[in-house]
């Protein structure tokens, strides 16, 4: 019997309480740790301006080439640029602790579940944290320069010099958006598998969830642009689907287990 309905609503509250001081302690260490690279950081942040991403002619590949950077960044306070290296190192620090805040996540959620369900906790962290940067990684390669290009260079007679902090800012929520996401066909997984819900359930929900995933891109998204909107938007109904997939597989096994 799961030990969460013996737990008081204060008890509740003092352990997540406990996890939340556990999770920041983690992110001041790791700020401290990276705050010394955050330079770096800040020039690969810089990357995507100079990364043309195009499709093969022959083959259907995608490219990516080098080229001159499409806008100069400018700075307009005098405190700008220090606030924008702590935001770095502070979004950088959060990165490198993430393991332990996912880890904290799932102690918090444990009391709730069955004994058999509580040996999940380190798959739920290593592919937790796989997908979350594989997210970070797919949006930095392909949809950062695309959604910049498309950006910068719509207008081709305005000479673009974006804000150094807004730039930053634009970013970095685009890499945590799809760090998140990315967790879509997990978060669909686990709940197949404590049985929350079912894999027709999510099947016959298909075209809301489609309408969801759009109202999110639009909260999500930075811009405006129907654009950006739909390189977020349709990522998440592939992985929607992907999540569907995982979900019959997971069920298909914990019957044989169950019986």
């Amino acid at each position: 019997m799961p030990d969460d309905a013996k737990m008081p609503f204060l008890a509740h509250l003092e352990e997540l309480r406990k996890r939340l001081i556990i999770c920041f302690s983690a992110t001041g260490v790791a700020f401290v740790l990276v705050f010394n690279f955050r330079t770096f950081f800040l020039q690969l942040l810089q990357r995507p301006l100079t990364t043309d991403v195009v499709m093969g002619r022959r083959f259907p590949f995608i490219g990516f080439h080098d080229k001159p950077p499409i806008a100069r960044l400018t700075a307009l306070g005098p405190a700008e640029t220090l606030w924008t290296h702590f935001k770095v190192a502070f979004i950088a620090g959060l990165f490198v602790a993430l393991p332990v805040v996912l880890y904290q996540i799932w102690k918090f959620i444990e009391p709730g579940l069955m004994p058999k369900e509580r040996r999940f906790a380190l798959p739920f962290v290593i592919l937790s944290t796989i997908c979350f940067f594989l997210g970070a990684t797919f949006c930095f390669l392909i949809v950062l320069p695309l959604a910049l290009q498309f950006l910068l260079t719509f207008d081709p007679t305005i000479q673009q010099m974006p804000r150094f902090s807004e730039y930053v800012d634009f970013t970095l929520k685009f890499l945590l958006a799809f760090g998140v996401i990315f967790e879509l066909p997990l978060a669909m997984t686990v709940a197949a598998r404590l049985g929350l819900v079912t894999p027709q359930f999510l099947a016959r929900n298909r075209k809301y969830a489609i309408l969801i995933n759009f109202i999110i891109a639009a909260i999500l998204t930075p811009t405006p642009d129907i654009f950006n909107q739909s390189l977020m938007a349709l990522p998440m109904c592939l992985l929607y689907e992907v999540g569907i997939l995982a979900a019959r597989i997971v069920v298909r096994r914990k019957k044989p287990a169950d019986a």
